[in-house]
Protein backbone atom coordinates (compact mmCIF):
# COMPACT_ATOMS: atom_id res chain seq x y z
CA UNK A 1 0.00 0.00 0.00
CA UNK A 2 1.45 3.36 -1.06
CA UNK A 3 1.23 5.91 1.72
CA UNK A 4 -0.09 9.44 1.40
CA UNK A 5 3.01 11.37 2.51
CA UNK A 6 1.11 14.54 3.42
CA UNK A 7 -1.33 12.53 5.55
CA UNK A 8 1.62 10.68 7.05
CA UNK A 9 3.24 14.01 8.03
CA UNK A 10 -0.03 15.30 9.52
CA UNK A 11 -0.55 12.12 11.55
CA UNK A 12 3.10 12.19 12.63
CA UNK A 13 2.59 15.75 13.91
CA UNK A 14 -0.40 14.74 16.05
CA UNK A 15 1.31 11.55 17.19
CA UNK A 16 4.31 13.63 18.25
CA UNK A 17 2.27 16.27 20.15
CA UNK A 18 0.04 13.72 21.88
CA UNK A 19 3.03 11.56 22.76
CA UNK A 20 5.00 14.45 24.21
CA UNK A 21 2.12 15.42 26.50
CA UNK A 22 1.14 11.85 27.45
CA UNK A 23 4.59 10.30 27.84
CA UNK A 24 5.20 10.97 31.57
CA UNK A 25 1.74 9.64 32.44
CA UNK A 26 2.14 6.56 30.23
CA UNK A 27 5.41 5.69 31.98
CA UNK A 28 3.69 5.99 35.39
CA UNK A 29 0.73 3.85 34.22
CA UNK A 30 2.94 1.12 32.75
CA UNK A 31 5.20 0.89 35.83
CA UNK A 32 2.36 0.94 38.38
CA UNK A 33 0.36 -1.55 36.29
CA UNK A 34 3.34 -3.90 36.23
CA UNK A 35 3.83 -3.57 40.00
CA UNK A 36 0.13 -4.20 40.70
CA UNK A 37 0.36 -7.57 38.95
CA UNK A 38 2.37 -8.77 41.97
CA UNK A 39 -0.49 -7.93 44.38
CA UNK A 40 -1.43 -11.54 45.20
CA UNK A 41 2.15 -12.68 45.84
CA UNK A 42 3.06 -9.55 47.80
CA UNK A 43 0.01 -9.66 50.05
CA UNK A 44 0.24 -13.43 50.59
CA UNK A 45 3.71 -12.89 52.04
CA UNK A 46 2.96 -9.66 53.93
CA UNK A 47 -0.26 -10.94 55.53
CA UNK A 48 0.82 -14.52 56.10
CA UNK A 49 0.69 -14.13 59.89
CA UNK A 50 -2.94 -12.95 59.64
CA UNK A 51 -4.24 -15.38 57.02
CA UNK A 52 -2.48 -18.58 58.15
CA UNK A 53 -2.96 -20.33 61.51
CA UNK A 54 -1.61 -23.40 63.29
CA UNK A 55 -3.95 -26.41 63.15
CA UNK A 56 -4.91 -27.24 66.74
CA UNK A 57 -7.52 -29.97 67.12
CA UNK A 58 -11.11 -29.50 65.96
CA UNK A 59 -12.31 -26.08 64.75
CA UNK A 60 -15.07 -24.20 66.55
CA UNK A 61 -18.37 -23.75 64.72
CA UNK A 62 -18.62 -21.23 61.88
CA UNK A 63 -21.68 -19.78 63.64
CA UNK A 64 -19.51 -19.00 66.65
CA UNK A 65 -16.79 -17.52 64.40
CA UNK A 66 -19.44 -15.33 62.77
CA UNK A 67 -20.50 -14.03 66.18
CA UNK A 68 -16.85 -13.25 67.01
CA UNK A 69 -16.48 -11.39 63.71
CA UNK A 70 -19.65 -9.37 64.36
CA UNK A 71 -18.28 -8.24 67.72
CA UNK A 72 -14.77 -7.35 66.50
CA UNK A 73 -15.04 -6.08 62.91
CA UNK A 74 -14.93 -2.32 62.21
CA UNK A 75 -18.15 -2.79 60.28
CA UNK A 76 -20.55 -5.73 60.56
CA UNK A 77 -19.49 -8.38 57.97
CA UNK A 78 -21.75 -9.15 55.02
CA UNK A 79 -19.80 -12.07 53.50
CA UNK A 80 -17.66 -15.05 54.45
CA UNK A 81 -15.05 -16.72 52.24
CA UNK A 82 -14.97 -20.51 52.29
CA UNK A 83 -11.54 -21.79 53.33
CA UNK A 84 -9.81 -24.37 51.13
CA UNK A 85 -7.14 -25.63 53.58
CA UNK A 86 -7.09 -26.46 57.29
CA UNK A 87 -4.43 -23.84 58.12
CA UNK A 88 -6.44 -20.87 56.79
CA UNK A 89 -8.06 -18.31 59.06
CA UNK A 90 -11.73 -17.70 58.28
CA UNK A 91 -12.21 -14.45 56.37
CA UNK A 92 -15.24 -12.25 57.07
CA UNK A 93 -15.68 -9.34 54.64
CA UNK A 94 -17.30 -5.95 55.25
CA UNK A 95 -17.96 -3.41 52.51
CA UNK A 96 -16.80 -3.37 48.89
CA UNK A 97 -13.99 -1.99 46.73
CA UNK A 98 -12.04 0.77 48.51
CA UNK A 99 -14.32 0.49 51.55
CA UNK A 100 -13.66 -3.22 51.95
CA UNK A 101 -12.13 -4.70 55.09
CA UNK A 102 -11.45 -8.35 55.97
CA UNK A 103 -11.39 -9.67 59.50
CA UNK A 104 -9.70 -13.07 60.05
CA UNK A 105 -10.76 -15.46 62.83
CA UNK A 106 -8.59 -18.36 63.98
CA UNK A 107 -11.01 -21.32 63.55
CA UNK A 108 -9.34 -23.29 66.39
CA UNK A 109 -8.87 -20.74 69.15
CA UNK A 110 -11.54 -18.19 68.16
CA UNK A 111 -8.97 -15.39 68.35
CA UNK A 112 -9.00 -12.59 65.80
CA UNK A 113 -5.70 -12.97 63.93
CA UNK A 114 -6.02 -9.56 62.32
CA UNK A 115 -8.03 -7.23 60.11
CA UNK A 116 -6.93 -5.98 56.70
CA UNK A 117 -8.40 -2.64 55.66
CA UNK A 118 -8.06 -2.37 51.90
CA UNK A 119 -7.55 1.41 51.71
CA UNK A 120 -4.59 1.14 54.13
CA UNK A 121 -2.64 -1.43 52.08
CA UNK A 122 0.36 -0.57 49.91
CA UNK A 123 -1.14 -2.25 46.86
CA UNK A 124 -4.29 -0.16 47.18
CA UNK A 125 -2.09 2.96 47.04
CA UNK A 126 -0.40 1.57 43.89
CA UNK A 127 -3.83 0.95 42.41
CA UNK A 128 -4.95 4.50 43.25
CA UNK A 129 -1.78 5.86 41.65
CA UNK A 130 -2.43 3.73 38.57
CA UNK A 131 -6.12 4.62 38.33
CA UNK A 132 -6.27 8.22 39.50
CA UNK A 133 -2.70 9.47 40.09
CA UNK A 134 -3.58 9.87 43.81
CA UNK A 135 -5.69 12.87 42.80
CA UNK A 136 -9.25 11.60 43.28
CA UNK A 137 -11.89 12.26 40.63
CA UNK A 138 -9.72 14.82 38.86
CA UNK A 139 -6.90 12.28 38.58
CA UNK A 140 -9.31 9.65 37.25
CA UNK A 141 -10.30 11.99 34.44
CA UNK A 142 -6.63 12.72 33.64
CA UNK A 143 -5.95 8.97 33.38
CA UNK A 144 -9.04 8.56 31.18
CA UNK A 145 -7.88 11.42 28.96
CA UNK A 146 -4.40 9.87 28.62
CA UNK A 147 -5.91 6.43 27.90
CA UNK A 148 -8.13 7.99 25.21
CA UNK A 149 -5.15 9.66 23.58
CA UNK A 150 -3.25 6.36 23.80
CA UNK A 151 -5.83 4.88 21.42
CA UNK A 152 -5.08 7.75 19.02
CA UNK A 153 -1.33 7.28 19.54
CA UNK A 154 -1.60 3.60 18.62
CA UNK A 155 -3.69 4.23 15.49
CA UNK A 156 -1.54 7.13 14.23
CA UNK A 157 1.65 5.29 15.20
CA UNK A 158 0.68 2.25 13.13
CA UNK A 159 0.15 4.43 10.05
CA UNK A 160 3.41 6.30 10.56
CA UNK A 161 5.24 2.99 11.14
CA UNK A 162 3.72 1.36 8.04
CA UNK A 163 6.66 0.72 5.68
CA UNK A 164 6.66 2.54 2.35
CA UNK A 165 10.21 1.61 1.43
CA UNK A 166 9.70 -2.13 1.02
CA UNK A 167 9.25 -4.81 3.67
CA UNK A 168 12.77 -4.85 5.03
CA UNK A 169 13.29 -6.77 8.25
CA UNK A 170 15.63 -4.28 9.92
CA UNK A 171 14.04 -0.94 10.69
CA UNK A 172 10.56 -2.36 10.17
CA UNK A 173 10.25 -5.48 12.34
CA UNK A 174 13.53 -5.45 14.29
CA UNK A 175 15.59 -2.40 15.38
CA UNK A 176 18.67 -1.26 13.46
CA UNK A 177 21.74 -1.37 15.71
CA UNK A 178 24.41 0.03 13.38
CA UNK A 179 22.94 3.38 12.27
CA UNK A 180 23.46 5.52 15.34
CA UNK A 181 21.72 6.03 18.67
CA UNK A 182 18.84 8.12 17.37
CA UNK A 183 17.88 5.53 14.76
CA UNK A 184 18.20 2.71 17.30
CA UNK A 185 15.95 4.39 19.89
CA UNK A 186 13.47 5.49 17.22
CA UNK A 187 13.27 1.88 16.01
CA UNK A 188 12.92 0.57 19.56
CA UNK A 189 9.93 2.86 20.05
CA UNK A 190 8.21 2.28 16.71
CA UNK A 191 8.84 -1.45 16.37
CA UNK A 192 7.99 -2.29 19.98
CA UNK A 193 4.82 -0.26 19.51
CA UNK A 194 3.95 -2.28 16.41
CA UNK A 195 4.43 -5.64 18.15
CA UNK A 196 2.28 -4.78 21.18
CA UNK A 197 -0.30 -2.48 19.51
CA UNK A 198 -3.12 -5.06 19.43
CA UNK A 199 -2.48 -6.06 23.03
CA UNK A 200 -2.42 -2.43 24.16
CA UNK A 201 -5.81 -1.75 22.57
CA UNK A 202 -7.25 -4.80 24.37
CA UNK A 203 -5.66 -3.76 27.67
CA UNK A 204 -7.01 -0.22 27.28
CA UNK A 205 -10.47 -1.68 26.61
CA UNK A 206 -10.13 -3.48 29.95
CA UNK A 207 -9.23 -0.25 31.73
CA UNK A 208 -12.01 2.00 30.41
CA UNK A 209 -14.82 0.35 32.49
CA UNK A 210 -13.17 1.90 35.59
CA UNK A 211 -13.21 5.43 34.13
CA UNK A 212 -15.73 8.15 34.98
CA UNK A 213 -17.04 9.18 31.54
CA UNK A 214 -16.55 6.20 29.20
CA UNK A 215 -17.22 3.77 32.06
CA UNK A 216 -20.44 5.55 33.06
CA UNK A 217 -21.60 5.78 29.45
CA UNK A 218 -21.00 2.05 29.05
CA UNK A 219 -23.06 1.33 32.19
CA UNK A 220 -25.89 3.47 30.81
CA UNK A 221 -25.73 1.57 27.53
CA UNK A 222 -26.00 -1.70 29.47
CA UNK A 223 -29.13 -0.40 31.23
CA UNK A 224 -30.73 0.81 28.00
CA UNK A 225 -30.03 -2.46 26.17
CA UNK A 226 -30.67 -4.64 29.25
CA UNK A 227 -27.31 -6.37 28.78
CA UNK A 228 -25.91 -6.06 32.31
CA UNK A 229 -26.44 -8.31 35.31
CA UNK A 230 -30.01 -9.64 35.63
CA UNK A 231 -32.06 -7.89 38.32
CA UNK A 232 -32.15 -11.16 40.27
CA UNK A 233 -28.33 -11.48 40.49
CA UNK A 234 -27.96 -9.57 43.78
CA UNK A 235 -31.20 -11.01 45.14
CA UNK A 236 -32.32 -7.79 46.83
CA UNK A 237 -35.96 -8.36 45.89
CA UNK A 238 -36.00 -12.01 47.01
CA UNK A 239 -37.50 -12.97 50.36
CA UNK A 240 -37.28 -15.88 52.77
CA UNK A 241 -40.87 -17.04 53.21
CA UNK A 242 -40.42 -20.03 55.49
CA UNK A 243 -40.79 -19.77 59.27
CA UNK A 244 -38.82 -21.07 62.23
CA UNK A 245 -35.19 -20.83 63.23
CA UNK A 246 -32.69 -19.54 60.69
CA UNK A 247 -30.02 -21.88 59.35
CA UNK A 248 -26.71 -21.77 61.17
CA UNK A 249 -23.73 -20.64 59.14
CA UNK A 250 -22.37 -24.21 59.38
CA UNK A 251 -25.53 -25.56 57.70
CA UNK A 252 -25.37 -22.89 54.99
CA UNK A 253 -21.68 -23.55 54.31
CA UNK A 254 -22.42 -27.29 54.00
CA UNK A 255 -24.93 -26.43 51.25
CA UNK A 256 -22.41 -24.10 49.58
CA UNK A 257 -19.73 -26.81 49.57
CA UNK A 258 -22.23 -29.27 48.09
CA UNK A 259 -22.52 -27.02 45.02
CA UNK A 260 -18.82 -27.73 44.22
CA UNK A 261 -18.29 -24.32 42.63
CA UNK A 262 -14.79 -23.62 41.26
CA UNK A 263 -12.66 -20.65 42.30
CA UNK A 264 -13.21 -18.60 45.45
CA UNK A 265 -16.62 -19.35 47.01
CA UNK A 266 -18.43 -16.75 49.10
CA UNK A 267 -21.46 -16.96 51.38
CA UNK A 268 -23.40 -13.68 51.56
CA UNK A 269 -25.35 -13.14 54.78
CA UNK A 270 -29.03 -12.13 55.00
CA UNK A 271 -29.50 -8.39 55.54
CA UNK A 272 -32.59 -8.89 57.67
CA UNK A 273 -35.19 -11.43 58.87
CA UNK A 274 -36.89 -11.53 55.45
CA UNK A 275 -33.82 -11.59 53.18
CA UNK A 276 -31.84 -14.57 51.91
CA UNK A 277 -28.51 -16.35 52.09
CA UNK A 278 -26.63 -16.19 48.79
CA UNK A 279 -23.68 -18.19 47.46
CA UNK A 280 -21.41 -17.00 44.66
CA UNK A 281 -18.02 -17.86 43.25
CA UNK A 282 -15.26 -15.69 41.78
CA UNK A 283 -13.36 -17.50 39.05
CA UNK A 284 -11.80 -15.01 36.58
CA UNK A 285 -9.81 -17.73 34.79
CA UNK A 286 -13.11 -19.21 33.58
CA UNK A 287 -15.91 -16.66 33.83
CA UNK A 288 -18.45 -19.13 32.38
CA UNK A 289 -18.40 -21.10 35.64
CA UNK A 290 -19.49 -18.17 37.83
CA UNK A 291 -22.89 -18.44 39.53
CA UNK A 292 -25.06 -16.66 42.11
CA UNK A 293 -27.50 -18.89 44.02
CA UNK A 294 -30.02 -17.72 46.61
CA UNK A 295 -31.40 -19.73 49.55
CA UNK A 296 -34.24 -19.28 52.03
CA UNK A 297 -32.47 -18.45 55.29
CA UNK A 298 -34.84 -20.63 57.35
CA UNK A 299 -35.40 -23.82 55.39
CA UNK A 300 -32.31 -23.67 53.18
CA UNK A 301 -34.56 -24.12 50.16
CA UNK A 302 -32.97 -22.93 46.91
CA UNK A 303 -35.03 -19.97 45.67
CA UNK A 304 -33.18 -18.95 42.52
CA UNK A 305 -30.00 -19.74 40.63
CA UNK A 306 -28.29 -17.43 38.13
CA UNK A 307 -25.64 -18.75 35.75
CA UNK A 308 -23.14 -16.72 33.73
CA UNK A 309 -25.35 -17.20 30.65
CA UNK A 310 -28.01 -15.11 32.41
CA UNK A 311 -25.64 -12.12 32.41
CA UNK A 312 -26.03 -9.74 29.45
CA UNK A 313 -23.53 -9.82 26.58
CA UNK A 314 -22.11 -6.33 27.27
CA UNK A 315 -21.46 -7.16 30.91
CA UNK A 316 -19.85 -10.47 29.98
CA UNK A 317 -17.61 -8.69 27.49
CA UNK A 318 -16.81 -5.99 30.04
CA UNK A 319 -15.86 -8.51 32.73
CA UNK A 320 -13.73 -10.44 30.22
CA UNK A 321 -11.61 -7.43 29.19
CA UNK A 322 -11.30 -6.30 32.83
CA UNK A 323 -10.03 -9.76 33.84
CA UNK A 324 -7.64 -9.72 30.87
CA UNK A 325 -6.42 -6.25 31.90
CA UNK A 326 -5.46 -7.68 35.31
CA UNK A 327 -3.84 -10.86 33.95
CA UNK A 328 -6.38 -13.12 35.68
CA UNK A 329 -6.69 -15.87 33.04
CA UNK A 330 -3.85 -17.91 34.48
CA UNK A 331 -0.04 -17.80 34.39
CA UNK A 332 0.11 -17.16 30.63
CA UNK A 333 -2.03 -14.00 30.85
CA UNK A 334 -0.15 -12.76 33.94
CA UNK A 335 3.18 -13.05 32.10
CA UNK A 336 1.66 -11.49 28.99
CA UNK A 337 0.51 -8.43 30.98
CA UNK A 338 3.88 -8.13 32.75
CA UNK A 339 5.84 -8.34 29.49
CA UNK A 340 3.48 -5.82 27.89
CA UNK A 341 3.98 -3.42 30.82
CA UNK A 342 7.76 -3.77 30.47
CA UNK A 343 7.56 -3.31 26.68
CA UNK A 344 5.39 -0.19 27.08
CA UNK A 345 7.90 1.27 29.54
CA UNK A 346 10.81 0.54 27.17
CA UNK A 347 8.84 1.94 24.22
CA UNK A 348 8.04 5.16 26.12
CA UNK A 349 11.58 5.71 27.40
CA UNK A 350 12.97 4.99 23.91
CA UNK A 351 10.68 7.68 22.48
CA UNK A 352 11.90 10.15 25.10
CA UNK A 353 15.59 9.39 24.44
CA UNK A 354 15.05 9.60 20.67
CA UNK A 355 13.34 12.97 21.10
CA UNK A 356 16.13 14.35 23.33
CA UNK A 357 18.77 13.28 20.77
CA UNK A 358 16.72 14.79 17.90
CA UNK A 359 15.63 18.03 19.61
CA UNK A 360 17.46 21.24 18.79
CA UNK A 361 17.96 23.94 21.38
CA UNK A 362 15.13 26.48 21.42
CA UNK A 363 12.88 24.35 19.23
CA UNK A 364 10.25 21.81 20.29
CA UNK A 365 10.84 19.89 17.08
CA UNK A 366 7.16 19.56 16.12
CA UNK A 367 6.92 17.99 12.63
CA UNK A 368 5.90 20.40 9.86
CA UNK A 369 2.80 19.75 7.76
CA UNK A 370 2.55 21.01 4.14
CA UNK A 371 0.17 24.00 3.95
CA UNK A 372 -1.54 22.35 0.96
CA UNK A 373 -2.67 19.37 3.04
CA UNK A 374 -6.45 18.98 3.43
CA UNK A 375 -8.01 16.49 5.82
CA UNK A 376 -10.13 13.88 4.02
CA UNK A 377 -13.69 12.99 4.99
CA UNK A 378 -12.61 9.52 6.10
CA UNK A 379 -10.24 10.98 8.71
CA UNK A 380 -12.89 13.48 9.87
CA UNK A 381 -15.43 10.66 10.33
CA UNK A 382 -12.88 8.54 12.24
CA UNK A 383 -12.03 11.50 14.52
CA UNK A 384 -15.76 12.10 15.07
CA UNK A 385 -16.31 8.46 16.08
CA UNK A 386 -13.35 8.58 18.49
CA UNK A 387 -14.65 11.86 19.96
CA UNK A 388 -18.07 10.29 20.61
CA UNK A 389 -16.67 7.09 22.13
CA UNK A 390 -14.04 9.00 24.15
CA UNK A 391 -15.67 12.33 25.11
CA UNK A 392 -12.65 13.65 27.01
CA UNK A 393 -10.53 13.13 23.90
CA UNK A 394 -13.14 15.04 21.85
CA UNK A 395 -13.19 17.90 24.36
CA UNK A 396 -9.39 18.16 24.49
CA UNK A 397 -9.20 18.05 20.68
CA UNK A 398 -11.64 20.95 20.38
CA UNK A 399 -9.55 22.88 22.90
CA UNK A 400 -6.32 22.21 20.97
CA UNK A 401 -7.87 23.13 17.59
CA UNK A 402 -9.40 26.32 19.05
CA UNK A 403 -6.05 27.32 20.60
CA UNK A 404 -4.20 26.71 17.32
CA UNK A 405 -6.83 28.64 15.36
CA UNK A 406 -6.53 31.64 17.69
CA UNK A 407 -2.73 31.47 17.61
CA UNK A 408 -2.73 31.55 13.79
CA UNK A 409 -5.29 34.35 13.80
CA UNK A 410 -3.08 36.43 16.12
CA UNK A 411 -0.03 35.73 13.93
CA UNK A 412 -1.81 37.02 10.82
CA UNK A 413 -3.17 40.17 12.52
Amino acid sequence: MKKNQKLNQWLWKWHFIAGLISLPFIIVLSITGGIYLFKADYEASKHKDIKEVVVQGAPISLQKQWEIANKNAIKKPNTMVLTSTANQATEFISGRFGGKSSLYVNPYSGDVSGEIITRDTNMFKIRKLHGELLAGKFGTKIVELIASWMVVLILTGLYVWWPDRGRKIKGVFIPRTNEGKRTFYRDMHAITGFWISGLLLLILAGGFPWTDVVGENFKNLQKITNTGYPTTWKGHQLQSKDKGDALTLDQMVAKAKGLQLPGTVLVHFPKGPKSVFSVSNVNPSNLNTQKKIHFDQYSGRQILSNNWDDVGVLMRGRMWVMAFHQGEFGAWSWWLMLLTAIALTIMSISALVSYIIRKRKGNWGVPKVPVTFKIGYGIIILIGILAIVFPLFGTSLLLIISTEYLRNKIKKS
